[in-house]
């Protein structure tokens, strides 16, 4: 320390010229926040699969949804505004790939218009980054939607642009009114106005010099970032590197008061308190440091925390010591005595009854906190629209969907099926419609649209039950078909029957007779085939039949024509019946048309179900699809709208019966996997990759991977610093105890928290990455408060374990709740951001420091270490 109080002056000036150069060298810390997205999934999510898929095909299209909202029925000339707009949007630019018109047909209104007919979707299929949507959405608010329009823009790209710019707008308040809080604690505490200029310039250089060191991290090594980067610094290096100004300052004027020279009073400040802050800030270090070795990125963000406090360690031992060499005892002018130093009444209290009575001060610990562990339910929120309110144009979009129509329809589940080979075909298109069946059976599926069923209704005509039965109405249709031809041959029979007596013995009637006699036998012959249709279903028999006795036909009416032509060239009467004749002849070639006709039918039918009998895929489902169907123009928009990637791919869209932001939403993704991959075992689609996207889906993924991430963090964390506080304090029972009473501040602190959001404000649950950080932030920096006490109680120890416990919590009680106030202080500022998350952060933290401050530190510690007397230094020896 003498060596930096040598150098003072070269040292300063390095440090502060080093941070200006780097802050204006820096890239923006926010700007690289915002385009890291809210959303930063692991490569190996469902989520990230489906969107490097639909990447990778040019199918990254996003639906966004203008929701129109009347207060009656909307009326004709609202409807041609609505249509009006449409056409506009689509002169928008190469971004928009698709718009489609609620009144374009009446199918579509069925979809995009409410029951009430007072809430209208126009969806608007956009392909570009979430930036340029953005801008294009400002367009059509600023440009396109007429004033006094009650209309509304929303989709997952605007919302969370939304959420992006809340955090940001309540990063901006928290900075100032941070500034503002620790000034004014700072200026109650040392009643000095010279006094809180020193920490705020300490950390204001922290800040800007972390803050620029981490964007060069971000920029070039791919360091982790997200919106929790900034704030955490601005809530963790504000608290904590007060506090630490304040433990050093408050020793500071202390070795003063005693009469020490002014760098003395630096050395043997630095020995003391600043040895204690090289342990705290090194637990912190190392609390933040262990967020490295979460996967998911969000959380990783904090670990820039762990530079700020490195930088501080630096600022704190060459700056700090800088004005207090500089200024002396004017530091603290006009004041001449700091309320910082004074011992602690509220802690000499407690402390005396902590030591006096350890078990009782155990009990009143358990009685204050063992009842609200158990209201502690783990009940989490996975709603990205709470954080950000109800004041943006994207949440009153989405609850006015979720009033006409349920917000499952807007933000559907997606399933991605791909594979190597074209998927839109005859073979593989009854697995996809069996995948779809199966997911709809699910009692949280409202309704499942895919390539075979793109409205969402279940077409019946794929289905071998409907087919057979069209069938078997075919087999009817030509059974009263022939029928039909045996009365008109019957007819004609009896016609020629007539005939055969008006005409004189010749050749002539010879022919007739054998024509009336022919038309028997084949009546005969058709009523064979019908009988045989009815009993047998043998088409392909019935079929051949009607060949043959469609020749007989042929021939009968040849002798016909051969009849009438003789009979042309004989006088009187017989003359006349050439005609006649000739018109019978005509019946039968109709006869013979007919019977064509319905032998085509039944060779369609034959094929048809020749086809049925070879299909694989109608064993394995039940769904058939016959050749060329897929080629009609009516299958065509299906195939437009669901296929991609040349055809090897389709999507499925899955429409929740709950709100997709809920966690129940999370269980239905989770059975709608399950049912996927029960479904597609053993098919042809066995080795198709599957992926699913949509709100619900990354919330799955979020959940999944918050849970496992906050195991192994935690576990990583709480052995590191138990590991480097049995080094530094020489025992393994002081950091139980320590980590101990953390941990049991932390369950108490989110409980209430639950209490506060869930029961009283009626919020779903505490937002997931709420207890992550929470976690993190109240371990980190409340071992800070019991370094503080038990650090001076191995200075005091050589005067007896009670004797050192009373004097330790009688000097750095007020440190500790000053810290305390101006941590708390710190992190209530979060509170006006509007932000949900970072509101419920700050509460937890708030609730933790100060239960910790109050209670259980100097309540519960000092009780137990002197009830383990020397054995608090086990398995190592009092120093």
């Amino acid at each position: 320390m003498r060596l930096i109080l040598k150098f003072k002056w070269p040292i300063a000036i390095a440090l502060i010229a080093l941070t200006a150069v780097l802050f204006i060298l820096s890239p923006s810390l926010t700007k690289q926040a915002e385009d890291a997205g809210t959303f930063q999934l692991p490569e190996n999510a469902d989520s990230k699969l489906a969107a490097d898929i639909l990447e990778e095909a040019g199918a990254g299209d996003e639906t966004i949804s203008l929701v129109f909202t009347y207060n009656e029925s909307i009326d004709e000339q609202s409807k041609k505004d609505i249509s009006s707009i449409a056409n506009e949007i689509e002169e928008e630019g190469s971004l928009i790939k698709n718009v489609l018109d609620p009144f374009e047909s009446d199918e579509i209104s069925d979809q995009l218009v409410s029951e009430d007919k007072e809430t209208v979707l126009l969806l608007i299929t956009v392909d570009g980054s979430d930036e340029e949507v953005n801008k294009l959405s400002e367009r059509i608010r600023e440009d396109i939607i007429p004033d006094g329009t009650t209309a509304y823009l929303t989709g997952e790209a605007i919302i969370n642009h939304d959420v992006n710019e809340s955090a940001q707008k309540g990063l901006e308040r928290t900075e100032i009114i941070t500034v503002v809080l620790i000034f004014g604690l700072l200026l109650a505490v040392f009643r000095s106005i010279t006094t809180p200029f020193i920490p705020l310039l300490a950390v204001g250089v922290t800040y800007l010099l972390s803050q620029s060191i981490v964007a060069f991290l971000i920029d070039w090594f791919g360091f982790p970032v997200s919106n929790y980067t900034q704030i955490f610094l601005v809530a963790i290096l504000f608290g904590i590197g007060t506090d630490y100004c304040i433990l050093l300052l408050s020793r500071y004027k202390e070795e003063l008061t005693q009469g020490h020279p002014v760098e003395d009073a630096i050395v043997n400040t630095y020995k003391t308190a600043g040895r204690t802050l090289l342990i705290s800030g090194l637990a912190v270090f190392i609390g933040f440091t262990a967020i490295g070795f979460a996967e998911f990125p969000i959380f990783k963000s904090a670990v820039g925390v762990a530079v700020g406090i490195a930088v501080l360690m630096i600022v704190l031992f060459t700056i700090v010591p800088f004005f207090m060499a500089l200024l002396k005892d004017k530091l603290f002018w006009p004041s001449k005595k700091s309320a910082s130093h004074k011992d602690s009444k509220l802690w000499t209290a407690f402390g005396r009854f902590s030591i006096n009575r350890p078990i009782w001060s155990m009990v009143i610990v358990a009685v204050i906190t063992v009842p609200l562990l158990f209201t502690y339910d783990d009940q989490l929120s996975f709603n990205t629209v709470n954080e950000i309110g109800n004041d943006y144009d994207s949440v009153k979009g989405l609850d006015a969907i979720e009033a006409g129509f349920g917000k499952g329809d807007s933000l559907p589940v997606k399933v991605i099926i791909q594979q190597e080979e074209n998927i839109v075909t005859e073979d593989f298109l009854p697995y996809i419609e069996m995948i779809s069946k199966e997911i709809e059976k699910s009692d949280d599926v409202n309704s499942v649209r895919s390539i075979t069923r793109p409205a969402g209704d279940v077409i019946d005509d794929f289905y071998v039950d409907s087919q057979l039965t069209q069938v078997g109405e075919g087999l009817n249709e030509a059974t009263t078909g022939i029928n039909e031809v045996q009365n008109g041959l019957t007819e004609v029979q009896n016609g020629l029957d007539d005939m055969n007596g008006q005409i004189p013995e010749s050749g002539n009637a010879s022919e007739l007779e054998d024509a009336v006699t022919g038309l028997g036998h084949i009546n005969n012959q058709l009523g064979s085939i019908t009988e045989g249709l009815q009993q047998t279903q043998n088409v392909s028999a019935a079929t051949e039949q009607l060949g043959q006795v469609q020749q007989q036909l042929g021939q009968i009416q040849q002798g016909l024509s051969g009849a009438s032509s003789d009979l042309q060239g004989q006088a009187g009467q017989v003359s006349e019946l050439s005609g006649g004749i000739s018109q019978l002849s005509d019946g039968v070639g109709s006869s013979i048309d007919g019977l064509k006709e319905i032998e085509n039918g039944l060779q369609d039918a034959a094929d048809l179900v020749k086809e049925m009998g070879y299909s694989e895929a109608l064993r394995d489902t039940g769904v058939f699809i016959p050749d060329g169907s897929l080629d009609t123009k009516e299958f065509e928009p299906a195939i437009k709208r669901y296929a991609f990637d040349d055809r090897k791919a389709v999507t499925l869209e899955v429409i929740l019966k709950e709100d997709p932001y809920s966690t129940g939403a999370i269980d239905s993704v989770s059975e709608i996997k399950e049912t996927v991959a029960k479904t597609i075992d053993g098919t042809p689609l066995d080795d198709a990759t599957i992926a699913y996207s949509g709100v619900s889906s990354i919330n799955s993924d979020l959940s999944h991977i918050s849970t496992s991430d906050f195991t192994r963090t935690v576990i990583i964390m709480l052995v590191g610093l138990f590991i480097i506080l049995t080094v530094l304090f020489r025992s393994m029972i002081m950091p139980l105890v320590m980590i101990g009473s953390l941990l049991l501040t932390y369950f108490i602190s989110i409980a209430i928290s639950e209490l506060i959001f869930i029961n009283l404000l009626g919020y779903d649950g505490i937002t997931w990455a709420v207890p992550f950080f929470g976690f993190v932030m109240l371990i980190a920096l409340g071992v800070d408060y019991s370094i503080f006490l038990l650090d001076r109680f191995n200075e005091e120890a050589s005067i007896g374990i009670e004797e050192a416990m009373h004097l330790s919590m009688a000097k750095m009680g007020t440190v500790v709740i000053t810290a305390a106030i101006i941590l708390a202080g710190t992190f209530g500022a979060m509170m006006p951001s509007g932000v949900l998350s970072l509101m419920q952060i700050a509460t937890i933290v708030i609730t933790g420091l100060l239960l910790y401050g109050l209670i259980v530190l100097p309540l519960l510690i000092p009780a137990i270490t002197v009830s383990f007397g020397k054995g608090i230094w086990w398995p190592f020896k009092q120093k």
